[in-house]
């Protein structure tokens, strides 16, 4: 029998002030030096030049190096792989979420019932990624790295969270995964660009989902 979930906070948030989580960086380097972050900086501009310039096929490592003007053990030494240069691409946009979410004006951020701000989460992670889809696409070439890469698991433990404030007898962990894929940039890809659905029917259909996971009633 599987252990009893941790009982929630009497607030509607968590006790603790909520706390950004890092991403981008390898666990032993939680800051940076300033002149390795401003070379981190410029390698990451220099591939944001060449996305705007030739798409995400254009960025390689030697690329990246090229145009940043360093060798490409630097960009290796810095970011790991090309997997890893595209997950640092994408921090900018995971800290924005995390920030909109646990700090935010609602229904997104706090002060807005549970179910309320569950819905409003799926339709700006939807939203979002249509914008970057390319390139989340081609950071999650992985599999092993889809779920537990910082921004991944950010998502997941916030849906968790209010899953629990609306179902506490329900195995919210398991729900939140259910819920966080329907938000998979693989499935958008194929949704809206295969089966040319416009976004509003899956902002639509997230919101029907939640309906009938957590009983609510149908958003009016």
């Amino acid at each position: 029998m599987s252990e009893t979930l941790p009982p929630l906070p009497t607030p509607q948030e968590p006790s603790d002030k909520p706390r950004l989580l890092e991403v981008g960086f390898a666990p032993d380097e939680p800051c940076l030096r300033a002149d390795a972050a401003r070379n981190r900086a410029r390698l990451l501009e220099a591939a944001t030049r060449l996305i705007a310039e030739h798409g995400v096929a254009g960025v390689t490592m030697e690329a990246v190096a090229t145009a940043a003007g360093v060798g490409k053990g630097t960009v290796f030494r810095r970011f790991g792989d090309r997997t890893g240069l595209l997950l640092a691409l994408l921090d900018h946009s995971a800290h924005r979420l995390q920030s909109d979410f646990l700090a935010g004006p609602p229904p997104l951020g706090p002060g807005a019932p549970p179910v309320d701000r569950l819905r409003a989460l799926g339709v700006a992670v939807l939203y979002r990624y249509a914008e970057q889809l390319d390139l989340l696409l081609a950071a999650q070439s992985e599999p092993t790295r889809r779920h537990s890469h910082p921004a991944a698991r950010a998502l997941h433990m916030h849906t968790a969270m209010l899953l629990r404030q609306i179902l506490p007898d329900a195995d919210c962990e398991l729900l939140a995964q259910t819920l966080v894929g329907y938000l998979d940039p693989a499935l958008v890809h194929h949704l809206t660009r295969q089966c040319d659905m416009p976004l509003e029917r899956l902002e639509a259909g997230w919101n029907d989902l939640v309906t009938r996971v957590t009983g609510a009633d149908p958003q009016r």
